[in-house]
């Protein structure tokens, strides 16, 4: 039965997706194109469109509108590399083995960041699996050209985009953060520099619109994955001045921060040079959607637009808030996973629709080869289900989720595993063994551990939670024997009395007047000589 059905939803997708086009007095199908759009540290409500009254987002708001919102959409990770694997693969994190951004000490080399944690965090993979038939591996075998551009950070070279299935490759290398700025020049040995003061995002746009340009007669996957929005932030002067204006106008907090348990967490957003970093990315994403439109593609192609993981709300450029969300990137809590999520397909999607259906990174990979009627790989997506039922309005079958991230990162999370079954949410800490019980639908900001009051959901919760980690092999932190706890409290004393108030006053400095970063707003001002 299975099987039959299976081949039914197969055969559904390719009625519902192929479309005809006449050549030389013949008819053809083509498959449908796919352009897949990966943020990097954008948060669910860095969106106007999911209700920021800061940040504008007139473009990536017209995929929303015009496809499905998963307003449970999660990434796959609080952090990035996980993520993009598990977008990639089909599998989480637990599973794949990459559980912390690559480049992030372990073991004993933990204990160089001078922290003083009770954990020394366990070894993970530094590049995706070469064994694995990767998303664009199947997209190839089914007649697709593949193109990527942007960030990767998933293995140095030998472990590229081109190495994963990708046929073109334009700016994907080891590093995660864009290297040099977002402003040519910069330090990218994927991307030549081809004009000083040129922006980073608008490059990308630019580059896959020449692809889609040059293929518009064959099948494509495009994966068109920003370096936006992670650090190092940067923008021209015009979008600071405009965004400056408007945190004015809506009024400016006395304070911004909040400390947390390990780093301030951000509470506003109303940082102007992130604001332009976030329309700038904006803009690039209405290059490309405006191109479909021109080409005459858009109704045969296939838009996804997510992030990799929740804002940056503390550590890195402690850019801004996810409130209502708790906390952001690193965090175990909702405003470091959750994401927007957006599926927009000719013909079976109607627009302004939402979904409310918990589902992941993971679930792409299945998605997406349901979608273009081609045959699933299960034994590769093990943790993904195809959302093909919910695009049309129906159902998908009950299941728990899992993340696994038993590091520390940069941004002040804990080392924990999650797992949200229904409403429930169980979060494990690796340091002293507790247990935070939250029901999401009654508490979305995670205001109130109700462990206490739910002691067999708790136990009920942790038994499947383990269950699933051990049978896919995770690996877990280990007790620092060197750990000293008068020495982790001096530092995070410091961080209170000295960090807390710098970052005030740093915020402060960025919506002053007279604020004026060094090198022509970082490159983007060129003087011609």
């Amino acid at each position: 039965m299975q099987s039959i059905s299976v081949k039914v939803v197969l055969m559904a997708s390719i009625l519902l997706f192929l479309s005809c086009q006449k050549k030389n007095n013949s008819v053809e199908f083509k498959k449908p194109n796919v352009l897949f759009i990966l943020a990097d540290d954008l948060g669910e409500y860095d969106l106007s469109c999911i209700g920021s009254q800061y940040y504008e987002t007139p473009n990536i708001d017209r995929i929303a509108n015009e496809g499905m919102v998963f307003t449970q959409g999660y990434a796959n990770c609080q952090v990035c590399s996980p993520s993009r694997a598990s977008i990639l693969s089909g599998k989480t994190p637990a599973r794949h083995g990459i559980t912390d951004w690559i480049g992030a000490a372990t073991g004993e080399n933990w204990r160089k960041t001078g922290r003083h944690n009770q954990l020394l965090p366990p070894n993970y993979l530094h590049q995706l699996p070469s064994e694995y038939i990767t998303l664009p591996e199947a997209m190839k075998e089914a007649g697709y050209k593949t193109f990527f551009a942007g960030k990767w950070h998933l293995g140095a070279k030998g472990s590229w985009p081109e190495d994963h299935g990708f046929d073109i490759n334009i700016g994907g290398w080891d590093a995660g953060s864009p290297a040099g700025g977002y402003f040519s020049p910069w330090e990218n040995p994927n991307l030549e520099n081809q004009k000083d003061g040129e922006n980073l995002s608008l490059r990308l746009a630019r580059e896959t619109v020449d692809f889609i340009k040059s293929h518009k007669d064959t099948s494509f996957f495009a994966y068109l994955s920003f370096y936006a929005v992670h650090g190092p932030i940067q923008t021209s002067e015009e979008k600071w001045a405009k965004y400056r204006d408007k945190a004015e106008a809506i009024g400016i907090a006395e304070s911004g921060y909040e400390m947390g348990h390990f780093l301030p967490i951000r509470q506003v957003q109303d940082n102007p040079v992130y604001a332009g970093l976030v329309e700038t990315m904006d803009d690039a994403v209405g290059i490309v959607l405006n191109a479909l439109n021109e080409l005459g593609l858009a109704e045969n192609t296939i838009i996804i637009f997510t992030s990799d993981n929740g804002g940056v709300a503390a550590g890195d450029s402690f850019s801004t808030s996810n409130k209502p969300l708790r906390a952001g990137k690193g965090y175990q809590y909702e405003g470091g996973i959750r994401e927007p999520y957006f599926i927009k397909v000719p013909g079976v999607t109607k627009g302004n629709q939402t979904c409310e259906i918990p589902v992941t990174g993971a679930d792409f990979y299945p998605t997406i080869l349901t979608l273009v009627g081609v045959e699933l790989k299960p034994e590769e997506h093990l943790d993904g289900v195809s959302l093909l039922p919910l695009l049309k309005g129906e159902s998908i079958a009950e299941r728990a989720l899992y993340w696994h991230y038993p590091h520390y990162g940069n941004q002040g999370g804990e080392p924990s595993s999650i797992i949200r079954d229904g409403d429930w949410k169980l979060i494990h800490y690796y340091e002293d063994g507790r247990e935070e019980l939250y029901n999401l639908k009654a508490d979305l900001e995670e205001t109130t551990d109700i462990a206490s009051e739910n002691p067999d959901k708790v136990t009920e919760l942790n038994a499947k939670l383990f269950d699933y980690l051990n049978k896919v092999g995770a690996k877990f932190p280990e007790k620092d024997p060197l750990y000293d706890a008068q020495k982790e409290k001096n530092y995070l004393d410091n961080v209170r009395h000295e960090k807390l108030p710098a970052l005030e006053k740093q915020r402060l400095l960025y919506l002053s007047k007279d604020f004026d970063p060094e090198n022509h707003w970082w490159g983007s001002q060129v003087t011609e000589d």
